[in-house]
């Protein structure tokens, strides 16, 4: 309970200081319980928009995968209804996504629809066990530079598929789908400024609509989306996939459900990401990973192509105003409402609607300052953010969020590894003693990177003292390449006739170090005032933080100062407090 209560106080303390330097305003308590929340209309209206946008999508992967069009709609109804039910975050649309249908492509060509179902299912169970286990916290590793870059990318993605709707297009035809496109952006960017329009009304829902009817009006010729495939269906039914249960069976869907796996969580925790930034609430990764997994596991067992979070349509419902459950619910049972009974209106939607709504959101979503802020950033962070976007361009998300993380680590770890420092300073053994000992205080972290600069700075041949120590105080020993490090420079100075002594090991330090005692051949020296240099905890700074507030005198030791100063804040904060401490009245 301690260790929680400790990282709530330091993440609410860095998400202050955040804001303060972003110059963000902190919303008012009081504004936020008093505000109205969104009207079910809102919700309603919402899903309805974003169920329109996700029909010649799903569509669209159904012929990439290789599988039947009511096979993508099924998915769509059936990924939407079970995330929206399950899902942590009410404000993602999952359905049936590009990134997964590019991946069961081979297996389908090679195998069948049966053996895809069968994957999807054993991907459910992957993911679903993934949630359990808790493993979606670590999307937190994915640095800033790789979330732009995985939006840039997609926005490229959603972009490109919009301009390919006008391929095969001539002459009349051309111009008029140019035509209708444009005016759907065109409408999309008025509506919201119209004052006679109610804001529960999407704009893009409205812009669809209006074009939609123009089309059917005047009779324009145009694509629509019974042009594209036939929507018309029935609802999914329970289906037991038709595969021999052998080991071969396993061997050839297990790596496809694998993948399927890894790229669906990966890019639901992103939107989810995303969609928690722009709707100011944070929820929780590892019930979305079940929620993923239950709805994969659905689909495969009703005969489905299976899916994960869209961050186009995601983003959709959440600027159209979709909050809530609602929200979702609604997109799937629009979505099972056009296969059962509304498929001769969903069929007669122009597609050149659908591209100018899915082209004014690139528009919106992709990261138009990128290009101002490579020239500001480091070159790693540049790089990373370049490499991911056109990764997910060129391959898929999961191959290019890795390779973000990795070059992102890597580039860390140089920088780290530079910080390594040894300062020698020499001092009495004793007050009255003419005989001094070298101490060495080392600062910044000593781990596998640092350890050719660390031994780098300690030269045994050049040392004049007998004694020499180590102090740690300003350090940390991260792992196994550091003890052996240690162990070399003792056995250097051992050599040149020297003795070696260690100091201010904080605790995990020193035990890491006893553990492996065998190889670090040491005299551990325990501090004579404390154990081992601690970190004080928050419930120690609070209280010489009171004591300050109250103008209370408490006396410091050097030892004391020393651990204080090395994790306060600031160097300027550091001197306010111990100077309000140390010169208050005395208590």
């Amino acid at each position: 309970g301690g260790a929680r209560c400790h990282r709530r106080r330091v993440d609410a303390r860095a998400a202050h200081d955040l804001a303060a330097a972003m110059a963000i305003p902190a919303p008012d308590a009081s504004q936020r319980e008093t505000s109205p929340g969104p009207s079910v209309l809102t919700q309603v209206l919402a899903g309805i928009t974003v169920s329109l946008a996700m029909v010649p999508e799903s569509l669209a992967f159904t012929f990439v995968a290789g599988v039947s069009p009511i096979v993508g709609l099924h998915a769509a109804a059936l990924m939407g209804l079970c995330t929206a039910v399950l899902g942590a975050q009410p404000g993602v649309i999952s359905g049936a996504a590009g990134a997964t249908a590019v991946v069961f492509a081979p297996l389908v060509a090679s195998h069948g629809p049966e053996y895809l179902f069968a994957a999807v299912a054993l991907a459910g169970a992957i993911q679903a066990v993934a949630g359990a286990l808790r493993l979606g916290k670590f999307i937190r590793l994915v640095p800033q530079p790789c979330m732009i870059g995985f939006v840039n990318g997609l926005a490229i993605v959603i972009g490109s598929a919009q301009i390919n709707s006008f391929a095969g297009l001539a002459d009349a035809a051309l111009y008029t789908q140019v035509a209708l496109t444009a005016l759907t952006m065109a409408l999309i960017k008025l509506i919201p400024n119209l004052s006679f329009v109610p804001k529960q009304i999407p704009a893009p829902l409205l812009a669809i609509a209006s074009v939609g009817t123009l089309v059917q009006v005047t009779g324009i010729a145009t694509k629509t989306v019974g042009d594209v495939a036939a929507v018309a269906g029935s609802l999914p039914a329970f289906h037991i996939p038709k595969v021999p249960v052998t080991f071969e069976t396993w061997a050839t869907i297990f790596p496809f459900a694998a993948s399927v796996a890894a790229v669906g969580l990966i890019e639901t925790l992103l939107t989810q990401q995303l969609v928690d930034d722009v709707t100011e609430r944070r929820t929780s990764t590892h019930k979305e990973c079940i929620a993923q997994g239950a709805a994969n596991l659905v689909n495969g067992f009703f005969g489905a192509m299976g899916g994960c979070a869209m961050i186009g349509q995601s983003m959709i419902n959440v600027q159209a105003g979709g909050r809530t459950r609602v929200s979702g619910l609604t997109c799937a049972m629009a979505i099972a409402s056009y296969v059962t009974f509304g498929a001769g209106f969903i069929e007669r939607v122009p597609i050149a609607a659908l591209a100018g709504t899915m082209l004014c959101l690139v528009l919106d979503i992709f990261d138009w300052t990128s290009f101002a802020r490579i020239r500001k950033i480091p070159k790693t962070d540049a790089t990373v953010l370049v490499m991911v976007t056109g990764v997910t361009v060129v391959t898929n998300l999961a191959v290019a969020v890795f390779a973000g993380v990795v070059l992102s680590a890597l580039g860390y770890a140089y920088k780290s590894s530079q910080r390594i420092e040894a300062r020698r300073t020499s001092v009495p053994i004793k007050t009255d003693s003419i005989e001094h000992r070298t101490v060495y205080e080392i600062s910044g972290p000593l781990f596998f990177g640092s350890v050719g600069s660390f031994l780098e700075q300690l030269d045994p041949r050049m040392e004049g003292n007998d004694r020499v120590v180590l102090d740690f105080a300003s350090s940390k020993v991260w792992d196994s390449s550091a003890l052996v490090a240690i162990d070399d420079v003792a056995d250097k100075f051992r050599n040149c006739g020297k003795v070696v002594t260690l100091r201010h090991l904080s605790p995990d330090c020193a035990a890491l170090l006893r553990k492996a005692g065998d190889l670090v051949e040491v005299n551990l020296e325990e501090d004579p005032e404390y154990p081992v240099a601690a970190d004080y905890d928050d419930e120690e700074l609070e209280t010489l933080t009171d004591h300050a507030a109250h103008g209370t005198h408490v006396s410091l030791e050097d030892w004391e100062r020393s651990a204080l100063q090395r994790q306060y804040t600031t160097p300027a904060g550091f001197r306010v407090l111990v100077d309000k401490v140390e010169d208050g009245p005395a208590i």
